[in-house]
């Protein structure tokens, strides 16, 4: 069953948890039967769990990920923002398809921040959503103007985290 009317939502923080909420996102989307892709920015290398998932829950769930293995040059963003640049227009595409009803853009926030994509590109993104597709932007960091042109904002917040003590990330956990 469709969406009658698709929200825009934005997880940012410093915090852990805005991947995972959206994932959580989509596991309920999926359980009700709707198509869901995941389309990742920044996030070469893996897999991670969950790509391991997708693949037991297609077709309803999609993940896509896109950028180099590691992380983003960011002494050169040349060609991180290649990338980015190419994964962004392959993302708008697929959005306006008709083809899910939600669609994740992981790690954008995080893009617009590096300098990889602009913050126009993502309110174009945003305002050319189509009106039954749910919409959700993850990343540190998210810029003021995709906050005022969202429907629903949550902030992780860190107050401790493991990491700070030396415990590395875990299979199936962090990744």
């Amino acid at each position: 069953m469709p969406l009658d009317q698709g929200c825009v939502q934005v997880y940012t923080g410093d915090g852990k948890g805005k991947t995972t909420a959206a994932l959580g996102l989509a596991l309920r989307a999926v359980g009700r039967g709707l198509k869901v892709c995941v389309f990742q920015f920044i996030k070469g290398g893996g897999p991670y769990g969950e790509h391991l998932a997708a693949q037991t829950l297609a077709p309803l769930l999609t993940i896509i990920q896109t950028g180099r293995p590691g992380w983003v040059n960011t002494k050169d963003i040349t060609e991180d923002r290649r990338v980015a640049q190419e994964a962004l227009v392959c993302a708008q595409d697929l959005l306006n398809s008709g083809a899910y009803d939600l669609f994740i853009c992981d790690e954008i926030n995080g893009a617009v921040w590096f300098g990889l994509i602009d913050v126009e590109q993502v309110l174009n993104l945003i305002s050319g959503k189509p009106q039954r597709v749910e919409l959700v932007l993850t990343g540190r960091s998210a810029h003021e103007r995709v906050i005022e042109a969202a429907d629903l904002v949550t902030e992780m917040r860190e107050i401790k985290h493991y990491y700070t003590a030396g415990v590395p990330a875990r299979t199936g956990i962090e990744m």
